[in-house]
Parts: C-alpha cells; structure tokens; sequence
C-alpha cells in the first residue's frame, strides 16, 4: 500500500492495519532532494573506491580481512539518512517506541546486472519469538521505472514460516498474488516487513541507468537478534560516538539487542527452517536485499 504523504504525516490505525496484513508500505518521497544530492556522490565513493567489496569481504572472511576501513554509517549523508526523523517516527508507529539499528547497506547496481530471486531477509531472535518484527526501510533515491527495474512483493507471505530461500527456485519469475512497483519518484521508501518475500526484477533489455539503492533495518526489542556483520560492536559503537540518535532514541544502537556474530549465512539451498528460529541459514545478508 502507498502512503501518498511521503511518512511525513503520522500513520493511522488504519496504515499500521495494512502494513501488518500485507506486509509493506510505500512512501514516495521520504528522502528529500537536499539529502539524496549529498547520498548519490556518496554511494558512488562506496561504490568506486572498492569500499563496498571491502566491507562484504568483511563478513565473507573476516579472519583474512579484518573489519572494513569505514562503515556506510560514517559517510555523514548515509548516517543521517540512517536517522532520518520522518522515518524513525514512522517506524514508531510500527515498531513500537523502542526499536534497534540492525545493519545499513549502499549499492549502486548498474545497468544488465541480473535480477535477484525471490527470497526474504528476516533475522532471527533467541526467543524464537515471530510476533517480534524487523523491518527493512528500502531507499530508491532515483526511483524506479522502465530502465532500472522493479521490485515485487508477494503480500502476506511474511505470515508464514518459511527459510529466506523457500521460493528461490522461482528465480524472478511472476508469482500468483505478486504486488509490481514498478514506478516510483525518486527518494521513494519502501517498508518491508522483512520475512515479506519479494524479488529485484532487472530492467527490460536496451538502455538503462544506475540504480541507486540503500537499505536500512530495524528490529523491534523484546529480544535479542542474531547480527549479520561480525563488527557489529563497531559499528554501534561508531554510531554512538557520532551521536547518531541526537540522545532521542536510548535503545537505538544499544548492544544488548544482539545474540553473539556467529557467522555468515550460506547461499544457494532452499530455507528448511523457518525464518524466525535461526534454523535456515540462507542468503547473504551482507551484500544488500534488493
């Protein structure tokens, strides 16, 4: 569903109703232009200098690799787009007033790179508890159209219990039920609840443009979650150094949230668990999710 207010305007009863049911919510412009003009240049030096490939070699290897010379939280338009206030105000109304910063992803994926198949990102919590959300923030600062590709979304599938790769052997095909989003202004958010499936679909053949794209997570409290960077420490400690929560969100970068990092989680089987118990370790959850 489409929040035409851009999250700007505090959601009803009747939001936070359809986003529990389907699953996610659209705010077309929550990043304002002023943000995204200093959040392009960004991703770009994430991108070029190799930053990004340092930080999932990271959490590939990170006996070989050590920590990444910097975290996206400290590029300072990616640190405030992490703490956006409309954003975490919205997530107030999902979540609850007391919510954690689980991970920050930035990509910028360019034109003929292949689609993603259908999967989903939920991390697990140590009380096996599914009630306990976690949610995505998904940020399109260019948008999405005819040459950047779509994102479909398979609406109530967060409701069952399903490993992160159950329906990977669709590849990106079409699915019964399935939501296109396929047009988008830019700096549009897309809320996941983040056992929601759903699939990056490549633009059509011919020419395209860049697709520039952060995503932020977020996990209710209530429980302790498993983190998917083995310097997570680092980087809420970073976060807290740089003040990042402006002393109005206390729990937000608050260790006590997380489980031990016991590694990263394997690609390529089909989830035989179930996405919120820790049984189903599939994905790579480092790399990005759309």
């Amino acid at each position: 569903m489409t929040l035409s207010s851009g999250g700007r305007e505090a959601l009803d009863i009747e939001h936070h109703r359809k986003f529990l049911e389907s699953g996610y919510l659209v705010l077309p412009g929550l990043v304002p232009e002023a943000l995204r003009e200093r959040l392009v240049p960004e991703v770009d030096r994430w991108v070029d200098e190799g930053l990004r490939a340092r930080s999932i070699a990271a959490c590939a290897d990170p006996a070989r690799h050590g920590p990444p010379p910097l975290l996206e939280l400290e590029l300072p338009a990616h640190g405030q787009l992490l703490t956006h206030p409309p954003l975490l105000w919205t997530l107030t109304r999902l979540l609850g007033p007391s919510f954690v910063f689980h991970h920050l992803h930035s990509d910028r994926q360019d034109p003929g790179i292949p689609g993603k198949p259908w999967h989903h990102d939920c991390e697990p919590n140590d009380r096996a508890d599914p009630s306990l959300l976690m949610v995505h923030a998904l940020h399109y600062l260019g948008g999405l159209d005819e040459k950047v590709g779509s994102l479909a979304v398979l609406p109530g599938s967060h409701q069952g219990a399903f490993g992160k790769a159950a329906f990977a052997h669709h590849g990106t095909a079409e699915l019964p039920g399935e939501v296109v989003i396929d047009r988008l202004p830019p700096g549009t958010t897309v809320l996941l609840n983040s056992a929601l499936f759903h699939t990056r679909r490549p633009a059509p053949d011919g020419p395209g443009r860049p697709r520039y794209f952060i995503d932020a997570s977020y996990c209710q409290v209530g429980a302790r979650w498993r983190p998917v960077k083995p310097y997570w420490r680092r980087m809420l400690a970073r976060a807290r150094e740089l003040d990042l929560a402006d002393g109005q969100w206390p729990e937000l970068f608050a260790e006590r949230h997380f489980t031990e990092y016991t590694g990263t989680a394997h690609t390529g089987a089909a989830g035989t668990g179930t996405a919120h118990t820790g049984t189903a370790r599939t994905g790579t959850a480092h790399t990005g999710t759309v």
